[in-house]
């Protein structure tokens, strides 16, 4: 890695001499000149940062909350009885000051001050709405000091009313928010332009991975190699490549705001100390990507040790109390969705008896948990011969790994057709959570006639298989086998309950859009 420690000058941006995808850089001779390259020393001076999409941002977030907020008041003070309770005729006043301008604006010093407004935290993942919740619970514990210790004889009704009723507002307006800013960045608006540095395979990996999440806002334009560049020559690279230069000028003149460190990077351990202080006061953001894919932030911990940041990965927990209260949500759910839906499920059955001759259901031969082999419930959905057919049809797969998929199935009823659409025929897997071989959020269950499941697949059987989960919410059918077994795996390293809440949630919004079901 390209750095350097003499600060007082920099050379300026050289010419470049380009042979395809590979860029080699040149140093042009000229007359030094004085950069502010370093940290500001003043408390006061504000940096001004290469990437500032976060500004009007966090300008529209002000807003919403403090509108939010004053909804909140509004419910509490409309549809609360005596909720100027405590309050006499000679103080409406200060009650009106206190509902619709302190009360709003403690909201935003609540947010501010628990983080909910940091950048780091905006657009993607689930820090943004735990601070929120952390914000909602400071308001609960401030009102409750203030109202003890002035002795205020306030209605309990309307102060739960107001905290719950904005804190709710402002946690749906802040998802409205992140929708919108999704949007923004499918646009190519509101992303971070990111150059990464380290060895091809490590920097393409995480090319790869950045392009799979769009919208995390990162961008990459260019990849800096730190080793093996002339193996890189005459290879089709995605973005430009670059070695041989100074990296932070070729972040300057690529107009990169944020630097990735890729990997190792580099064998000198000071080489990324050194890069870090280059960029102090650029207003670019450095971020290293250790070679940990798909672990999620719980499992992973900072742990310093005489200066030295060490990452601890945790184990995978598939324990505990969570995992009892997902085994209580998911029998107790599927009892009442079977009562429930049993009108739907009749009328579903005389719609199959109806369409073509054969039995309501189909119960296929599926592994669970630990390779249990167990039968799963399905209504179905093709003609009873569809089993028999499928090797002729076996050169119109749509997929590649251990499913056939094929979105014009000859197979499939006009009935099936529609219970596959609106996903209702997986309902009848309710039956199989009752009996414990399934649970409501999973990887999907595979069929038991592939044999023995080697590698990376084999881990998806440390979990029960599930009705939905992250590879249904992330496209289903539309994804590739490879991109299946790398979500499934990704559940079974990083569950928790709350990724089970979520999954449930996306569900619901996949299921009414029909994506990916056929």
């Amino acid at each position: 890695m390209a750095t350097s420690l003499e600060r007082p000058k920099q050379y300026p941006a050289g010419k470049y001499e380009r042979t395809g995808t590979y860029v080699a850089g040149k140093q042009k001779d000229g007359d030094p000149q004085l950069v502010t390259n370093g940290v500001t020393r003043s408390a006061w001076r504000r940096l001004v940062r290469a990437s500032n999409w976060h500004r009007s941002y966090q300008a529209a977030l002000v807003g919403v909350d403090f509108a939010a907020a004053l909804v909140g008041s509004a419910i509490a003070v409309n549809l609360t009885p005596h909720a100027d309770a405590g309050f006499e005729d000679g103080q409406m006043g200060f009650f009106y000051f206190l509902v619709w301008l302190l009360l709003p604006l403690a909201w935003l010093l609540s947010l501010w001050g628990t983080g909910a407004y940091d950048r780091r935290y905006l657009g993607l993942g689930n820090d943004e709405f735990k601070r929120v919740v952390r914000a909602s619970m400071f308001m609960l514990a401030l009102v409750s000091f203030l109202a003890l210790t002035f002795k205020a004889d306030v209605s309990r009704v309307a102060v739960a009313v107001i905290l719950l009723s904005a804190s709710l507002l402002i946690a749906a307006c802040r998802y409205a928010a992140r929708i919108g800013l999704h949007k923004m960045r499918d646009a190519g608006r509101a992303v971070q332009r990111v150059l990464l540095i380290g060895s091809y395979p490590e920097a393409l990996e995480v090319y790869r991975t950045v392009r799979r999440a769009p919208a995390a806002g990162l961008v990459p334009v260019g990849i800096y190699v730190t080793e093996g560049a002339s193996s890189v020559r005459n290879l089709d690279t995605p973005v430009p490549v670059f070695a041989g230069t100074d990296v932070v000028t070729c972040a300057e003149q690529l107009e990169a705001d944020t630097l990735a460190v890729c990997g190792t990077a580099s064998a000198d351990a000071g080489d990324l100390r050194r890069l870090a202080w280059q960029l102090e006061g650029t207003g670019r953001d450095l971020v290293v990507a250790p070679q940990l894919t798909d672990i999620a932030g719980p499992r992973v911990h900072i742990r310093p040790v005489e200066g030295l940041p060490l990452l601890h990965v945790e184990e995978p927990k598939i324990s505990g109390v969570g995992w009892l209260i997902k085994n209580i949500l998911d029998i107790s759910s599927s009892v009442i969705g079977l009562v429930v839906l049993s009108p739907l499920f009749l009328a579903v059955a005389i719609a199959i008896k109806v369409d073509s001759p054969g039995p309501v259901f189909f119960r296929q031969a599926r592994v669970g948990r630990d390779g249990e082999t167990f039968r799963c419930w399905k209504f179905r959905t093709m003609y009873i011969d569809a089993e028999e057919r499928q090797a002729a049809l076996m050169m119109h797969n749509e997929t590649d790994g251990l499913l056939f998929k094929m979105k014009d199935d000859p197979r499939i009823t006009r009935v099936g057709r529609f219970l596959r659409r609106t996903s209702i025929d997986e309902f009848a897997q309710l039956i199989n959570v009752v009996r414990g071989e399934m649970s409501l959020v999973g990887p999907r269950p595979l069929p038991a006639e592939n044999g023995d499941f080697l590698g990376d697949v084999r881990r998806r059987l440390l979990v029960r298989p599930g009705i939905t989960g992250l590879w249904q919410v992330s496209g289903r059918s539309d994804l590739s086998w490879d991109d299946a077994v790398r979500l499934d795996l990704y559940y079974v390293d990083n569950w928790s309950l709350t990724t089970d809440l979520q999954i449930l949630f996306r569900t619901v919004a996949v299921v009414l859009r029909r994506q990916g079901a056929y």
